[in-house]
């Protein structure tokens, strides 16, 4: 990366030993007198005098002429930048701490665990419902359950329980909507002592899969290193004080069902003081701490006192929990309807492939489900004997401040410490910058003015660089190139940060030349480094006024700089920005710019691969130019100031495909619509531009045309994610004809007393299904038997149920209750029910097939087959 601008050794002092009189010369002189100032070294003590090199004499003039050429300035700054982020690198791909233990008698054995792993996916996906993951799936966790009760110690009692809730809920998740589940599959273990106990620690992983996906990392490998964790524990001659209980659920793709069913109803449940949710977003490399809590710093206290390869970023945490990221886990579920606290652990290397066919075993490497499952033996063995679990509400109160050094150690303290600290160095930081600000005018004037322009100039910086970047995105978006850099991702970094460093660079190097004519380069170089603690500082005073636990990461950005600044001082007054100072300065930036490389690889690792698949309403090149330009600002402002020294991939693409045949009932049952096709959605911003060159029947000429009147614009939308993917397509197609078709009636029809209709169905089907409602003008709905009762929109006003059952589920049976305001021909309400076959003969029709084997091999077409029927009440 290049930061310099201008060429030759270090600019000498414009004005030289030159006589200046008049006005004019009055902001140079000014200058001069805050140069002639001597100030304190905070390193070595002492005075020193910056002097104009054209004005002063011996060392000091000689110093200053001393070269920091431009091409000099930028290799040195990129190679700088280079081996930070190969350090980087090398501490990401070491994932097991030397020496550690493996597979000795009483660890854990990732050679076992690899091994269930092996055996669960083999078994192919595992939709909730369908017989691979309410039979298969089931029966081979019970045997491996059983075989390891063979082998426990008798210190030890364990009890086996196959639960299968029904229940329903409401959730703020995708802009809200409600789930009902019928006969699901929970597998539940419980491990204590051979007395009992009274409290339990709880582990949760979930073997079902999203549909045409082996579920590799989510989540077998979590479910399998559960099943190896409990062999260890089980076999271990060492007491544990309390339970600990293995949850394999069975229903968390389906949007956390199996979780609510076992918090809320299991009797299991009530001895649960604190959990560990193990997940991915992502397949491989180091499993992440991303949420803990809610408050319960003992949690991540015992977490950083006990794992063995620490990963974790309070970070993390406030991204997630910001809803930034799309995505959510049983965290919630545990959190919200068990009101207790947890840990909450995922992978998030290589998300490209997650939720696609490609997430298989042999992608996962053996060291990375041996950190994971040392890191989780030694957590939940601490928890299990530790006294705070029985006594967990006495250490409820207060977050903590954490983050761990290149996976080393896992530093953590009070928020209220970390609060102290942060205003701490915003004191430090005020006391610098008021020592220059507040002199006698007559010394400060020029400074102070400096300062503000200073300033200024860099905001004025990053502002076109930002807007600069955003204009090539969405010119690039607009001719069709949109996403071009998913493949390699290093394309866009040239592309968008080349583009942002020239324009920062720009900026400086027009205002060194045309602006900051008369001044010196060492005091140019001081003002700027200033500006740059000036920012920082801001944005740690307003991180932490917000609360943010992160500003942590703002006082390391302040503190060490200014440390570096005040030990370097002397020197740099003395001789110029030489060889020792760039040394010094570049050791002291160590730290900061080290933890950044650290976090932007993180950034990137998890918004990278979600970009190609967040809908066709969220430009990608804009989100990643944006966030591009914001790191480019961060790594360059301590940067900036050696311009004024210095002298003159391919990944997969996701698509949703279903064959569906839809049905549209008129108020009085007789069929008013009637088509089939294959309904097919892009998951990024492209839509189908790179498709339609392999597959040209899929091109604009069959655009889904929306059905004003039907909810959810009339089609089988199996989450309701229709107002982020708004692009789709509609290829006629043969009807689909499910050897067990879905089954939708009306039971019955009452008027209450109060003016409303209540409206009982019944619904006969396949493992997962929609039901939509819209209500008519002069409509409302108040109460529904789903939920809590109340009826809860989706966005843009329609509401949506999800629903699933396991094996030999009853007939859904609810009802709605709509109250009329106004009474209108053409009905009260329109309903509609799609049934999504996922698994079995039913999934696959021969058109579906043979449009499937048209697109490219860089593409995964999750498909499967549907129906959908709509009638009006």
């Amino acid at each position: 990366m290049e930061w310099g601008s201008e060429s030759g050794a270090v600019r000498r002092h414009r004005i030289g030993g030159e006589r200046r009189d008049g006005p004019a010369a009055a902001p140079q002189l000014e200058r001069e007198a805050l140069a002639q100032e001597p100030l304190t070294d905070a390193c070595g003590g002492g005075a020193r005098t910056r002097k104009r090199s054209g004005e002063g004499s011996g060392s000091a003039s000689r110093g200053a002429g001393t070269g920091l050429s431009e091409a000099r300035a930028s290799l040195g700054l990129a190679l700088y930048l280079l081996a930070l982020r190969a350090l980087v690198q090398l501490s990401l791909q070491q994932l097991m701490v030397r020496g550690a233990a493996v597979g000795h008698r009483g660890e854990f054995d990732a050679r076992r665990a690899r091994d269930y792993l092996e055996h669960i996916t083999s078994i192919g996906p595992r939709t909730t419902g369908s017989p691979e993951n309410e039979i298969l799936t089931v029966r081979y966790l019970l045997e491996q359950i059983k075989l390891i009760e063979v082998q426990s110690n008798n210190l030890h009692r364990i009890s086996v329980d196959v639960q299968r809730p029904t229940g329903s809920f409401s959730i703020d998740f995708l802009g809200g909507f409600t789930s009902y589940y019928d006969n699901i599959t929970n597998v539940v273990v419980k491990l204590e002592p051979r007395d009992g106990a009274q409290h339990a620690v709880l582990a949760n992983c979930h073997f079902d899969s999203v549909a045409n996906s082996p579920g590799a990392s989510d989540d077998a490998v979590s479910c399998s290193v559960m099943l190896e964790v409990l062999r260890v524990l089980s076999t271990s001659s060492e007491a544990l004080h309390h339970a600990v209980i293995f949850l394999f659920n069975g229903a968390e793709e389906n949007v956390l069902q199996a979780s609510h069913g076992f918090i809320t109803q299991h009797p299991w449940a009530s001895l649960i003081r604190a959990f560990i949710n193990l997940e991915a977003a992502g397949v491989g490399g180091k499993e992440l701490v991303f949420q803990t809590g809610p408050e319960n710093p003992w949690l991540v206290q015992a977490y950083v006192s006990a794992a063995k390869h620490p990963f974790a970023s309070v970070v993390a945490q406030e991204v997630f929990q910001s809803g930034i990221i799309p995505s959510d886990t049983d965290f919630r579920i545990y959190r919200d309807f068990g009101n207790i606290p947890g840990i909450d652990l995922a992978f998030i290397e290589n998300g490209y492939i997650y939720h696609t066919k490609y997430d298989t075993a042999d992608r996962i490497l053996t060291d990375s489900i041996q950190r994971a499952g040392d890191n989780i033996l030694a957590v939940l063995k601490y928890l299990a004997t530790s006294d705070m679990l029985a006594s967990s509400s006495k250490y409820q109160h207060g977050n903590m401040v954490f983050f761990d050094v290149l996976g080393l150690f896992v530093i953590a303290y009070p928020s209220r410490v970390g609060l102290i600290i942060n205003y701490m160095v915003v004191m430090a930081v005020a006391l610098y910058l008021g020592k220059k600000l507040l002199q006698p005018q007559n010394k400060t004037a020029a400074y102070t003015k400096d300062f503000f322009c200073g300033l200024g100039i860099t905001l004025i910086s990053w502002f076109t660089s930002l807007v600069t970047v955003l204009i090539i995105a969405v010119f690039i978006s607009l001719i069709g190139q949109s996403l071009s850099w998913y493949n390699h991702f290093y394309v866009s970094v040239c592309l968008y940060g080349t583009a942002a460093v020239a324009k920062i660079i720009l900026i400086h190097t027009l205002a060194k030349r045309f602006h900051y004519v008369n001044a010196s380069d060492q005091y140019l170089g001081e003002v700027f480094f200033d500006v740059s603690l000036f920012v920082h500082c801001g944005f740690l005073t307003a991180l932490t006024y917000q609360g943010l636990c992160s500003a942590f990461i703002s006082a390391v950005w302040v503190a060490f700089p200014l440390l570096t600044k005040l030990c370097v001082h002397k020197d740099f007054r003395r001789h110029g920005a030489g060889g020792k100072f760039i040394a010094f300065y570049l050791l002291g930036m160590f730290i900061p710019y080290l933890y950044a490389l650290y976090l932007i690889w993180a950034v990137f690792e998890m918004f990278t691969p979600i970009l190609g698949r967040s809908g066709s309403e969220i430009p990608p090149d804009v989100v990643l130019a944006s966030i591009l330009a914001g790191c480019t600002m961060i790594l360059s402002s301590y940067f900036i100031n050696f311009i004024y020294l210095a002298k003159s991939t391919k990944r997969t693409m996701l698509t949703l495909t279903l064959h569906v045949t839809r049905t549209f009932h008129d108020l009085d049952g007789n069929v008013v619509k009637r088509d089939s096709g294959i309904w097919i959605n892009g998951f990024d911003y492209t839509g189908m531009s790179h498709i339609t060159p392999h597959i040209p029947e899929i091109n604009d000429t069959i655009r889904a045309h929306c059905e004003e009147n039907a909810p959810l614009c009339g089609f089988p939308w199996y989450l309701p994610v229709h107002f982020l993917i708004r692009k789709n397509w509609y290829l006629p197609a043969p009807e689909v004809s499910p050897k067990e078709p879905a089954h939708f009636r009306l039971v019955s029809k009452e008027q209450t007393p109060w003016d409303s209709v209540k409206l009982t169905f019944e619904v006969t089907g396949p493992s997962h299904m929609s039901f939509y409602v819209r209500t008519h003008t002069g409509s409302t709905l108040s109460q529904w038997s789903l939920g809590n009762g109340t009826p809860v929109t989706s966005k843009g006003g329609d509401y949506f149920v999800f629903y699933s059952h396991g094996l030999q589920a009853s007939a859904w049976q609810f009802w709605i209750e709509v109250q009329v305001l106004e009474e209108q021909p053409e009905g009260v309400v329109t309903v509609a029910i799609a049934a999504h076959y996922l698994s079995g003969d039913d999934k696959r029709s021969s058109q579906l097939d043979a449009l499937k084997e048209k697109f490219p091999d860089w593409t995964f077409p999750s498909a499967w087959v549907c129906t959908y029927n709509l009638f009006v009440f």
